[in-house]
């Protein structure tokens, strides 16, 4: 079975040093340059996620995620490990260190625009290091939030005009399927 543009070229429309637009027939979409893949951690223990609030330019206002980072972003570190970079991003995020991190595989977030994947890492053994927050000009709020109130919670954040991460669904999923869920 052929697919309508799967075997058009590749165009690079336009190269940033973190994005590049591409086009391939009809199909217009976006991706990370230099092939820089990216780390998303769920960091659960004793009945509580980690949670990060920072502002995002493209959406013009804070949004509620999970942990995350760039994997070999910077020079010299192209070949950087998966759980190297989850590390290092929950650490300089939420000031937590974690003595287990589990790579739980990769995964698209809009694959009809975009290209990049990200890998979900699962970190336990969560020790407080220091108070976290990003490194300079990131801003992070971090909040630790009782899975067993995380719907409220995410209805707080959306009504203060906090956007919600589609990865919050992760933690909304059971909640979400109701009675559907078998």
């Amino acid at each position: 079975m052929t697919f309508p543009d799967s075997d058009a070229p590749e165009e690079i429309v336009w190269q940033g040093k973190y994005v590049t637009a591409k086009k391939r027939g009809r199909w217009e979409y976006v991706g990370r340059s230099r092939n820089i893949r990216a780390a998303v951690i769920v960091a659960v223990e004793d009945g509580h996620v980690l949670l990060v609030e920072q502002f995002r330019v493209p959406l013009g206002r804070n949004c509620l995620e999970l942990p995350a980072g760039l994997i070999g972003d910077d020079d010299g570190e192209e070949d950087e490990d998966t759980l190297t970079a989850a590390a290092r991003e929950l650490e300089e995020e939420t000031g937590y260190r974690a003595s287990t991190l589990t790579d739980l595989g990769c995964f698209y977030s809009s694959p009809g625009m975009v290209s990049e994947s990200f890998t979900l890492v699962r970190a336990s053994g969560l020790e407080k290091i220091h108070e976290g927050g990003g490194v300079e000009g990131e801003n992070i709020t971090v909040h630790r939030v009782s899975l067993a109130g995380m719907a409220e919670f995410i209805d707080s954040k959306r009504a203060a005009n906090v956007a919600i991460d589609v990865r919050m669904l992760l933690l909304l999923g059971a909640g979400i399927l109701g009675e559907e869920q078998a």
